[in-house]
């Protein structure tokens, strides 16, 4: 087939974003030039950190009238300009940081990534960031970009997210931040932070609903196969994970095997206790040493992975499911889904179940 025949077929073809028609807004609903949104990089990047956001503004276009386009101006800033190799070994081509003021009004993303130490000790960055803050609309962080944002000054006082794995050097390094440990991201005026990698995704979803309403951004997030919002927090609870947490040969990696053998007795904490031939206090103690949690809060995580096996394995009986993982009832059971994930179980079982 010939290559001009070829691209008439694919003209012809109707946009695959067709089966939602573009949404019409009214008024000024819709600013009259693109929204600046800048991404700043160093090298060692975090690639995701940077083509994660990108992607979700990008998305806008694809559910708007041609008018309209584009809805956002991307564009990837670095100390020096240039191409800047990615932890991945891929470059993005980038422009040298602009004037401060020259960014005034624009939405200002910055990447996280193993670079991020290194980025730290150039004092032009935080100088920049620093100025750059007093006029830009908003600005951001993506995983392990809230330590330049902090080494600037910028979250003194603030709540604050990074990822997980960082989160108790971002609060030794900086004590006057408020650094959460279990949210996607947070915002504090127009200071945001995101967790972990594709947690950056999310928050652009937020920022897209800010900008654009609810509508728009829940067809962004179909379009790129997300929640409009995650359920639960950046942990994502997991029994596996929380096994491998517990130091191996160590008392709480017995009490785990333990409480798995028996997650559909009626069992409490000085049940455990008893068990481990030691106090309540001192199981207290431990576990959150060990594991980082309450001896209670090991037991519920246990359950929950539990019943989420069940329902990703397809067990169709909320009761069984409910009775098996030790909840009791269809009713406990609904309760520490919606609490712990943001889902009830039959709407983890439709997402999930294999």
């Amino acid at each position: 087939m010939g290559i001009s025949i070829l691209r008439a077929i694919l003209l012809s073809l109707p946009p695959l974003m067709d089966e939602y028609p573009p949404i019409l807004f009214k008024g000024n609903a819709w600013m009259s030039a693109p929204h600046r949104v800048l991404l700043l990089v160093f090298a060692d990047f975090q690639l995701l950190d940077a083509t994660g956001p990108a992607d979700v503004f990008a998305a806008v276009d694809e559910h708007l009238p041609a008018a309209a386009r584009p809805a956002y101006q991307l564009e990837a800033i670095s100390p020096s300009g240039g191409l800047v190799r990615s932890s991945t070994g891929l470059e993005l081509a980038t422009r040298a940081l602009p004037d401060p003021r020259q960014v005034a009004g624009c939405t200002l993303l910055i990447a996280g990534g193993h670079g991020v130490q290194a980025a730290m000790q150039d004092g032009e960055v935080a100088s920049w960031l620093a100025q750059a803050a007093a006029h830009v609309a908003r600005c951001a962080s993506v995983c392990t970009g809230a330590f330049l944002l902090a080494q600037a000054g910028l979250l003194d006082g603030r709540p604050v997210v990074t990822h997980w794995r960082y989160a108790e050097l971002l609060q030794r390094l900086f004590p006057r931040l408020q650094v959460m440990h279990d949210a996607l991201f947070v915002r504090d005026s127009t200071i945001y932070s995101s967790a972990g990698v594709t947690a950056g995704m999310d928050l652009c979803l937020s920022l897209l609903e800010e900008d654009h309403g609810r509508e728009l951004s829940l067809r962004v997030a179909r379009g790129l196969v997300m929640y409009l919002r995650r359920p639960g927090g950046q942990r994502q609870f997991s029994a596996e994970l929380l096994a491998q947490q517990a130091p191996p040969g160590g008392q709480m990696e017995r009490l785990v095997e333990w409480l798995r053998e028996r997650l559909a007795q009626v069992l409490d904490v000085e049940e455990m206790a008893a068990w481990m031939a030691m106090s309540s206090r001192s199981l207290h103690r431990h576990c959150q040493a060990e594991m980082g949690m309450t001896p209670a809060k090991l037991l519920l995580a246990l359950r929950l992975e539990r019943a989420s096996q069940l329902l990703e394995a397809g067990e169709s009986s909320l009761k069984r499911v409910a009775l098996q993982a030790g909840f009791a009832s269809e009713y406990n059971l609904r309760r520490a889904f919606v609490q712990a994930l943001g889902v009830t179980p039959g709407e983890f079982r439709q997402r999930f179940c294999r």
